[in-house]
């Protein structure tokens, strides 16, 4: 930021939306004053009006309207629990930054999307149902040892998959909007995902990305492949998808979906050769600790006077 959100002996008002959290970031400084909203709270009053830093909450909180922000003249920073930003970015008003709480969710969402993939490729989701029918069904599935990878993104998540991904001797390719020294172009997807085993997305999601995975990103794929979206639902074409699992050809391991939650009766509850799991991926011990030291320490730096990290939109 150009200049210090905060004087050497002012103290730093952060709207937070729990408990916890506010113990937190009160245990960062003396000159910390947390204040805790709901959105049913209604627009901020008192005290809380002078925050300069909001936290939402996880977990799909919506975005507030304008009488929310006008409730707060003196904000200047709204700090996510996720290092998913959609929600956010691109709308806040004037003056306020947006910084995501990147790498607080990463070993956790790249163990997700090992997993899950361990698990289609092994046909773990079949032996289970079996299980729990009492049957002994011996049956020969994919393997992941060998295989030829992608992975549709090579940010912070998508590079811990490829390092969990190296002691299965895995052919791995990595994909992004820019090609660099590693990584190959989303211009180069219609070359490379007739030759993947297994495609592995965790994109961000932007104007690019969403529907990213549509119908003609899903009929390149090999015959048998896996699709794993540990991104968001909008990036993958849901109608499309069920074509494709419905006729057989492909199969997927999602952890999110749209729409989102899963409504009951969907198709994609019966879809065959899926696995779907509830938005859990970043759902481990410790993740809300990683969260709140992810805001602690942005507020470590604002009252020292340094620059924000993991600014995603910045005025």
């Amino acid at each position: 930021m150009s200049e210090p959100l905060v004087g050497p002996d002012e103290v730093l008002d952060v709207l937070v939306p729990s408990r916890a959290l506010a113990a937190a970031v009160e245990a960062v400084s003396p000159r910390v004053r947390a204040h805790r909203w709901a959105a049913a709270d209604g627009p901020p009053t008192g005290d809380a009006a002078r925050s300069k830093v909001w936290v939402p909450r996880s977990g799909g909180a919506p975005y507030p309207g304008d009488e929310f922000f006008a409730a707060l003249p003196d904000l200047r920073v709204v700090q996510l629990l996720s290092a998913g930003a959609e929600r956010f970015a691109g709308r806040l008003p004037e003056g306020v930054a947006l910084c995501n709480a990147r790498g607080a969710h990463t070993p956790s969402t790249a163990e997700w999307a090992v997993a899950a993939t361990l698990a289609a490729q092994r046909g773990l989701p079949f032996f289970v149902r079996e299980q729990e029918a009492g049957r002994w069904t011996p049956r020969t599935h994919a393997t992941l040892v060998g295989a030829n990878v992608l992975v549709v993104g090579a940010g912070d998540i998508g590079r811990r998959i490829g390092r969990m991904l190296e002691g299965f001797d895995v052919d791995l390719t990595y994909v992004a909007r820019t090609a660099r020294d590693d990584v190959r172009s989303t211009a180069d997807l219609p070359e490379l995902l007739p030759l993947a085993d297994v495609v592995i997305v965790i994109v961000p999601v932007t104007d690019e990305t969403v529907g990213l995975v549509d119908a003609a990103f899903l009929a390149s794929m090999r015959d048998g492949a896996l699709l794993v979206n540990a991104a968001r639902g909008v990036v993958v074409d849901t109608d499309a998808l069920l074509a494709e699992l419905t006729a057989g050809r492909l199969r997927a391991a999602v952890d999110v979906t749209e729409p989102e939650p899963l409504p009951e009766g969907h198709p994609l509850w019966s879809a065959p050769g899926l696995l779907v799991t509830p938005h859990v991926g970043g759902d481990v011990p410790g993740t809300n600790e990683r969260a709140a030291a992810a805001v602690s320490g942005q507020l470590r730096r604002i009252l020292a006077g340094e620059p924000l990290e993991n600014v995603v939109d910045r005025y």
